[in-house]
């Protein structure tokens, strides 16, 4: 492929997996098959999304570079070696042949997973009838327009506009379908209004439909267990919240109305994450606290909307930040002091970090976030956020109506067990004081380059934001996009 324009036919290979209940989340591709007889059945279908996930999980995209990788460079959150791709990346040096390679890598594995979400959606409206499980079309569809809204979004926040200044022209290609045709480039609000739109027809596909409205976390962690209530005809649609299920369309809702500006959409929609209750009357999803920390969650798998699940993830672990790749300073104050203020109180502070020996004799801080331990001492050890119900808090504080953002802001504190403030009243003071907790909680995350470029953070604001950097948030396309 010489350019991402071209999202090409012939999608044959489609990853499919082994046998067993938990196929989709445990195993790696073994084959590949035509695309007519992997269509023909439920199966096959299930088969394919579980590529997609493969694809979503592996390094090129969200098992690194759009999660603690590429994008964190972006924001200075790594030590660099001088005159590296790294350091030019926290340079914002658009220009440098090694970060248009970076970015552009970025750029073809999110078109990459697109492409294999719309060879599913393709096929699936005129294969309808192969579903036999309730509801099994359904999900299927509309788990697939939500994560190509999911990719899009990504791919707008990095490479599009910043929100308060945009341009006349096109920005992106918004691909629907798979095409030897080159993708033509959009404007700004049709790019928008096909995003709305896909997540909008995913929210009515799933709503009546997906167990997890009707079920806890832990009754889909047992689809058809002697102890859970949960029995569906088919195991796959157990472990929603490993998936782009209801509540995570609702979730990536909230954060795109976040970025297009539209603050009471915005709120209405976290809101219905924050409300939601399991069938006792408890919270689906709660802020994670300090015994959840101290008791081994580090990834704060009870806040997860939506995760990826890499059983490598310890191996990443290990070869990423327990070697030194990914690290930050030496001194304690580097992280304590200047990310998180030094409350002595802050779970994040005090369980996050970890100052490790290297190879070399070296001595540096590293994230534990990713640390996925096997002997039983971490909950859920393998998942990877996507959407958590900590940004539904913070986009709550801040788009809720005058006056109610800050039952949200209190609650946010309060789980991370550091004082409760009042949130400023002037929107433009409240956002950067917001930004600040972006920053803390989704350290590792890639968010923290998208808050910063939502509101158009000055310099003063950008945490170790290297001196000699001028900020630029709107990286070119990459030139690949302009070969024919």
């Amino acid at each position: 492929m010489t350019s991402m324009k071209y999202i090409l036919t012939g999608l044959l290979g489609i990853a499919i997996c082994s046998s067993s209940c938990k196929k989709w989340l445990t195993v790696q591709p073994k084959t590949q098959m035509p695309a007519d007889v992997l269509f023909s059945t439920e199966s096959g279908f299930q088969d394919a999304l579980t590529g997609v996930y493969i694809q979503m999980k592996s390094s090129g995209a969200y098992g690194q570079q759009m999660t603690f990788g590429t994008i964190e460079r972006l924001t200075s959150s790594w030590d660099v070696t001088s005159n590296s791709t790294e350091q030019r990346l926290g340079l914002f040096n658009y220009g440098d042949e090694g970060v248009q390679g970076a970015l552009s890598s970025v750029y073809g594995a999110e078109y990459g997973i697109i492409a294999g979400i719309n060879a599913i959606l393709g096929e699936v409206d005129a294969k309808r009838d192969v579903f036999q499980s309730e509801g099994s079309y359904e999900m299927m569809k509309g788990e697939c327009l939500a994560l190509r809204a999911y990719c899009h979004l990504d791919l707008l926040r990095l490479f599009g506009p910043v929100p308060g200044n945009i341009p006349g022209g096109t920005v992106l290609p918004y691909v629907t379908k798979i095409s030897r045709v080159p993708n033509e480039h959009v404007s700004y609000e049709e790019y928008k209004a096909a995003l709305l739109k896909d997540l909008a027809e995913a929210e009515t596909l799933m709503k009546d439909v997906d167990p997890f409205i009707k079920y806890s976390q832990a009754d889909l962690t047992n689809p058809g267990g002697s102890s859970s209530p949960f029995r569906p005809e088919n195991s796959y649609s157990g472990w929603r919240y490993l998936r782009m299920n209801y509540y995570a369309v609702k979730a990536l809702q909230a954060r795109a109305y976040l970025w297009f500006s539209d603050n009471a959409a915005a709120y209405a929609a976290a809101r219905t994450v924050i409300d939601a209750k399991n069938p006792d009357g408890n919270a689906k999803f709660r802020l994670g606290t300090l015994s959840d920390m101290s008791g081994g969650n580090l990834n704060l798998s009870v806040e997860h909307i939506f995760g990826l699940y890499d059983f490598q993830l310890e191996t990443k672990y290990q070869a990423n930040f327990v070697s030194g790749n990914f690290k930050k300073g030496s001194s304690v104050t580097t992280v304590r002091n200047q990310l998180y203020g030094n409350t002595g109180t802050d779970i994040r502070e005090a369980n996050l970090w970890e100052l490790v020996t290297l190879l070399n004799g070296s001595k540096c801080y590293i994230l534990k976030k990713y640390r996925a331990s096997t002997d039983g001492s971490q909950v859920a050890p393998f998942q990877i956020p996507m959407l958590r119900i900590a940004e539904m808090y913070l986009i709550a504080a801040e788009a809720a109506p005058a006056g109610e953002g800050q039952q949200y802001w209190e609650a946010f504190r309060t789980a991370r067990n550091i004082a409760v403030t009042t949130l400023p009243g002037d929107p433009v003071q409240a956002q950067l004081e917001l930004v600040k907790e972006y920053r803390k909680e989704f350290f590792g995350e890639g968010q923290g380059f998208f808050a910063y470029k939502r509101i158009d953070a000055p310099k003063a604001s950008f945490l170790w934001a290297p001196s000699a950097a001028v900020i630029n948030y709107t990286p070119p396309l990459p030139l690949s996009e302009f070969i024919q």
